[in-house]
């Protein structure tokens, strides 16, 4: 019984946080945390006003003006979309423009067209070693791929096929082994196997959680955002793992110690290994491709494999039948090096040219693919041979095309 004229608790009420509005299609969070508007991406741009002023008066821009240059374009290049504008990627953006440009000046001259075929893959290995280095995603190459696949089908169907060389049939295989590739390359770019960390819970992050890293300066990340901070990785989960799955802590035996993962914060199983780009652990890693933008483990090398045969075949079919049609009554062989005429006209001319940029690339991917199954007849990973290379443990057999690492490994 409460005395009267006692004072009764008074209950706190919580105070609620305000809901944030809904984003229209062509608002967005920026880096700074603030809302903004795709139609102000040209308005209070500092950074790049001083870039000008600079330029302007011929003197020379700081990296980090340079870097802070880019930041805001990137996080200012945006499509709008449902709930907010969507941020793009700004490394998806030169192969889809200058691919078509590149090809179609190569294809005015022969002159021209050596340099132009020459210097593309001068300028993508020099890209891949500067992103290499810097342990940096990038989308380019992905672009690159599915956009030079794009465009050659393009080209084939425009200017190869109205000529009447090509039937429906052998337009048919060329069209399914296109698909099949697609098919191939959506395969080998799901979960190669990532070991996820059991203290995170296998929450994946939120997409507010991940604006939120971007602000931060994650815009350059050496992983995926959040993959330090709590080992898992966005929206990517792994499966229960009954073998190697044992977690120890830092103070277990040497060789415990030996497999443990400072930054994943797990034992690793054998023949596992961290991706410094992915940021992320993954099971039986071969090499981290910058082609499908994701590590090649032990559940996507297969899928991976299958991916490059489809593509090697379907791109020979592809160049086959091409210089069928434009350089008739000559062998594959011998029109790939002379067909005189070819640039009489300017269809034969860009077909042509793009045989030749489809033959650097199909020995590109007939490397790379021999590579592999080198590997798997030895039973080695790519980056078990780096390492053995490295610490000088290997030796280099058959002009480098087979690496000796001096261990025998149980097949798994």
């Amino acid at each position: 019984m409460t005395q009267k004229g006692s004072m009764k608790p008074v209950k706190k009420k919580k105070t609620e946080e305000p809901e944030l509005e809904p984003l229209c299609c062509c608002e967005y969070i920026d880096r700074n945390g603030e809302k903004n508007h795709v139609a102000t991406c040209l308005c209070d741009c500092q950074d790049l006003d001083e870039g000008c002023d600079r330029w302007i008066t011929c003197k020379s821009l700081q990296p980090e003006t340079c870097e802070r240059i880019m930041d805001t374009i990137s996080d200012r290049l945006r499509i709008p979309w449902l709930r907010g504008a969507k941020k793009v990627n700004i490394s998806i953006i030169p192969p889809l423009v200058l691919l078509p440009v590149f090809l179609h000046v190569a294809s005015w001259h022969f002159l021209l067209g050596v340099v132009v075929l020459t210097s593309l893959p001068v300028l993508a290995l020099w890209y891949y070693y500067l992103t290499h280095r810097r342990k940096e995603q990038t989308l380019f190459f992905l672009s690159l791929g599915l956009f030079s696949l794009g465009y050659m089908y393009y080209v084939f169907l425009q200017e190869v096929v109205p000529k009447g060389r090509v039937g429906p049939v052998q337009l048919a295989v060329l069209t399914c082994g296109l698909f099949l590739i697609l098919l191939a390359l959506h395969r080998a770019k799901k979960n190669p196997s990532y070991l996820s960390n059991p203290a995170s819970g296998d929450r994946s992050l939120s997409s507010s959680q991940l604006e939120c890293l971007s602000r931060k300066g994650q815009e350059k990340t050496k992983g995926f955002p959040g993959a330090d901070m709590s080992g898992s990785l966005n929206n990517r989960t792994t499966k229960d793992d009954p073998k190697g799955s044992s977690r120890m802590p830092a103070g277990s035996p040497t060789k415990a110690k030996e497999d443990w993962c400072a930054k994943c914060q797990l034992v690793r199983p054998a023949r596992a290994w961290h991706c410094r780009i992915c940021g992320i652990c993954v099971r039986r890693m071969d090499h981290h491709c910058v082609w499908i933008n994701s590590c090649v483990g032990e559940s996507n090398h297969q899928a991976f494999i299958l991916a490059l045969l489809i593509f090697l075949l379907t791109s020979v079919y592809g160049i086959t039948l091409t210089l069928d049609t434009i350089c008739r009554d000559r062998s594959v062989f011998t029109a790939l090096f002379y067909c005189p005429g070819v640039y009489a006209n300017y269809s034969s001319a860009l077909s042509f040219t793009c045989v030749w940029y489809s033959v650097i690339i199909t020995a590109g991917m007939a490397y790379i693919f021999l590579i592999q199954l080198i590997n798997i007849s030895y039973n080695v990973t790519e980056r078990e041979v780096q390492q053995a290379l490295r610490q000088k443990t290997g030796r280099r057999l058959l002009c480098g095309l087979i690496v000796d690492t001096g261990k025998v490994l149980a097949h798994l």
